[in-house]
């Protein structure tokens, strides 16, 4: 039963929770990055290299037969480098890694304004007030004469 309580304890920690709900909002988030990237920013790229879509962009190695689509060629059987899909994943890539970075930072640079509120030194309460050196004085004064 310790085993069983103890991967309770495990699973149940913060951490492990945050990673849970970080992989999930993930592959949401990856799924909304995907769409832009193909569905709206590689159609403007491409119309802007004269309607060219990357990844059917492909080289035969077979031998002089041509093909005309990526499809074709591998229905065909030809071997081929399918150079269209490495750019589209390469770009892919690097939108989503440039979100993840804008996200982080903005992340930290909350994070640094909590950490500086929490650090902000407290007034310091003002010190209990004594009798002044007047008072001392007069105090010593009668002691003395006391004596």
């Amino acid at each position: 039963m310790g085993f069983i309580k103890e991967f309770k304890e495990f699973a149940m920690r913060g951490n492990v929770m945050d990673m849970a709900v970080g992989v999930i909002i993930g592959g949401a988030f990856g799924k909304i990055v995907s769409s832009l990237v193909d569905d709206i920013i590689m159609p403007i790229v491409g119309k802007a290299v004269g309607n060219v879509d990357f990844t059917s962009l492909f080289i035969n190695l077979s031998g002089d037969e041509k093909y005309d689509s990526l499809a074709a060629a591998k229905e065909a059987g030809a071997s081929v480098f399918a150079y269209g899909q490495f750019i589209q994943n390469t770009v892919d890539f690097l939108i989503v890694a440039f979100c993840i970075f804008l996200m982080l930072k903005g992340i930290n640079k909350l994070m640094n304004l909590k950490k500086k509120e929490e650090e902000a030194p407290a007034p310091e309460p003002e010190a209990p007030k004594g009798p002044t050196q007047e008072e001392l004085l007069a105090e010593i004064r009668d002691l003395l004469k006391q004596k």
